[in-house]
């Protein structure tokens, strides 16, 4: 994705406190009055607004998790732990980003899982590295997210070049498109994927005819649409998220627009078909993993996804499960859950998930990222094909 900014957070209850307000020397640390020790962890994605419905995908993806773990009674260092989810509504904005981020670190946070755009989670990070927390995304492709030089950052999906660059391959390859127009929403995803989309033209002998801008918020193309008509463009590729998509897709259509849309995986939702209607057929968007049909734990986590929050996936519920999963196994193997001791051993991580095998490259990066290509077709979206994957 996306902007497309994604993550969680872990965090540790308060010391057992004595009649008088002081700590009980008695009382082991990070330990409940039953003797468990509660590990909390966080969730910061956009909860409310236009893109609301990714968010709580992601937020939904980590709920499942906790209950599945607590439900296994994990222990940790031979100490048995309960596990809370702490979630976080950053609305999509780079400063509340930061500002959740800085309040879930005050509350003694020791991970995260978020956050859901590239835009909140590249600021979010240093934030996260200067405390020495881990937080995986499960949905930020901007490359710079990783880039960074942090050793707290990791991605659970591929990231744009690999995106983009898979993207404009097909268009050139399977689409025989020779001339493209590039629109984006100027956001670290949006922005950053079209970057990627347009040099993988250019790359295979294409050439864009247009390049247009627009916003995260805006609902009229109209002007955009009607300039990039006149190019008589093959393909049209917009950077953005559905909320956006949705809408250009009707407009392209209402104008008769003979070009045909593309988009990433922010696109490649339930919610754009929806959105998009009748104008939705035909239309093409890659999302960055494997099939799910191809995901060895999809069909029994889709099962249980619906039966706990009665509502379909969007796109990253599954990465979202598989990152906290992957936070507590590095704690396991670390025995403990102090980011001081079990930090490195996330870098390390060799986890088979819902998702497929985990594993990061020195950046932080998942190794093998996957993209697929869909196409939606009588009201739902098919695969095409694949690039990359374990």
């Amino acid at each position: 994705m996306r902007n497309v900014a994604k993550l969680g957070l872990f965090t540790v209850a308060a010391l057992s406190l004595g009649a008088c307000g002081k700590q009980d020397a008695a009382a082991p640390a990070n330990s409940a009055a039953a003797g468990v020790d509660i590990v909390k962890i966080g969730q910061v994605s956009p909860l409310t607004g236009p893109i609301s419905h990714l968010g709580k995908d992601v937020e939904f993806g980590a709920k499942l998790a906790i209950a599945d773990l607590n439900a296994a009674g994990v222990a940790i260092g031979g100490k048995k732990v309960k596990f809370e989810l702490v979630s976080e509504d950053d609305q999509g904005d780079p400063k509340i980003g930061t500002q959740v981020a800085q309040r879930l670190i005050d509350a003694g946070v020791v991970g995260v899982v978020g956050h859901l755009n590239s835009g909140t989670t590249i600021p979010a990070s240093k934030i996260y590295s200067d405390a020495g927390i881990p937080q995986i995304s499960p949905s930020a492709t901007n490359p710079d997210y990783t880039n960074q030089g942090y050793k707290t950052t990791f991605r659970m999906i591929a990231n744009d070049v690999q995106q983009g660059t898979a993207l404009g391959q097909f268009a050139i390859d399977t689409l025989k498109a020779k001339t493209v127009a590039v629109v984006d929403d100027r956001t670290a995803y949006g922005q950053g994927l079209a970057d990627e989309f347009a040099k993988a033209i250019t790359a295979k002998g294409g050439t864009v005819v247009k390049r247009e801008f627009t916003t995260n918020t805006a609902t009229d193309f109209n002007a955009i649409l009607t300039a990039i008509k006149g190019a008589q463009p093959d393909v049209v590729f917009y950077g953005g998220m559905d909320a956006q998509a949705g809408p250009m897709a009707k407009q392209m259509k209402r104008l008769g627009l003979k070009a045909r849309l593309m988009g990433g995986d922010s696109m490649q939702t339930p919610e754009f078909i929806k959105l998009a209607g009748d104008a939705a057929d035909g239309l093409y968007a890659s999302a960055c993993g494997l099939p799910r049909d191809k995901m060895p734990g999809f069909a029994d986590f889709n099962t249980r996804f619906k039966a706990s929050f009665n509502t379909e996936i969007q796109v990253f519920s599954p990465y979202a499960y598989d990152a906290v999963r992957v936070l507590v196994d590095a704690m396991q193997r670390a025995g403990s859950s102090d980011p001081k001791k079990y930090l490195a051993e996330v870098g390390k991580t060799r986890y088979s998930g819902v998702t497929g095998k985990v594993s990061f490259d020195a950046r932080g990066d998942i190794n093998n990222g996957a993209v697929t290509v869909y196409q939606v077709k009588n009201g739902s979206w098919q695969m095409v094909s694949t690039v990359g994957g374990a």
